[in-house]
């Protein structure tokens, strides 16, 4: 019987993981199916509670989730734990266990992909639902400081003060010349979200050495993305930190190492795949 592994999400249409999971499973010569699992909030403790079947290795956890399912599991990692978010579940004969892997592949991304390090670097996110908590804790770790900047101010409070000193929460609209990286955590610009047209904060303000990165990866240029190359800045798009958090899902399911390679082509096949096919 082959093995199965799915994201959780509402929606999870636009998901690329099935494209570039899949492609590693195989690769690999792992029988394993990789599915998509729509899964409204009302839906969601029966969904994670299927999650213990013995052929289900877990699952990815994305928005609006990776907060709501803390509590259907029998235990949380410790990044997990601190950050308040899980992307990712892994079933261990039937218990049930939650990780954090969007602040590690995150750091990859950075590192990876824009030769960028964060330690003494200065980072403004935009948003605070689960990919910002995952993401701010691993730059606090990575010896970076925070700012943390939503729409609504309250809750970018009560992440500042999950996270602790020195993370701090903007009341106003940021002034952008004073941080080294900006990065979108929420789903302005996110192709079937929405706002798809939008863009999270105006970049007016930037200094000419910001880079301006986006966690969105559908599209893959996003309207931030757009106007911060024809101003000239350096951007990085959602792409690589998809990738690099996949693959340590991948590796908490098989105990294997991730083909990061085939995950990249998939991924980058899959999408040019859905341009071609766009009206």
């Amino acid at each position: 019987m082959s093995r199965r592994v799915g994201i959780i999400g509402h929606p999870v249409g636009h998901s690329l993981s099935p494209a570039f999971q899949q492609a590693a499973f195989s690769h690999s010569g792992l029988d394993v199916v990789y599915e998509r699992w729509e899964t409204p909030l009302t839906s969601l403790p029966d969904r994670v509670a299927s999650l213990r079947a013995p052929e289900v290795l877990g699952a990815n956890v994305t928005v609006p989730h990776k907060e709501h399912v803390i509590p259907l599991l029998d235990e949380v990692g410790g990044l997990a734990a601190r950050a308040g978010a899980v992307n990712t579940i892994v079933n261990r004969e039937g218990r049930l266990f939650g990780f954090n892997t969007d602040g590690p592949g995150f750091i990859a991304a950075l590192r990876n992909e824009a030769a960028f390090e964060p330690a003494g670097r200065s980072f403004l996110l935009l948003g605070a639902g689960g990919a910002a908590r995952g993401i701010a804790l691993a730059l606090l770790e990575a010896r970076a400081t925070v700012d943390i900047w939503n729409r609504t101010p309250g809750r970018a409070v009560a992440l500042a003060r999950d996270l602790g000193a020195p993370a701090r929460a903007l009341a106003d609209p940021p002034h952008l010349a004073s941080y080294d990286c900006l990065v979108n955590c929420t789903t302005v610009g996110m192709e079937g979200g929405p706002d798809p047209r939008g863009l999270p904060c105006p970049l007016e303000t930037a200094g000419p050495a910001l880079l301006v990165v986006d966690i969105v990866y559908t599209p893959r240029e996003t309207p931030l993305l757009r106007r911060a190359a024809a101003r000239g800045l350096r951007t990085l798009g959602g792409l690589p930190m998809l990738i690099y958090q996949g693959a340590l899902a991948f590796e908490l399911w098989t105990g294997i190492p991730a083909p990061v390679d085939v995950m990249f082509r998939a991924a980058e096949n899959e999408l040019a795949r859905r341009e071609g096919a766009a009206p």
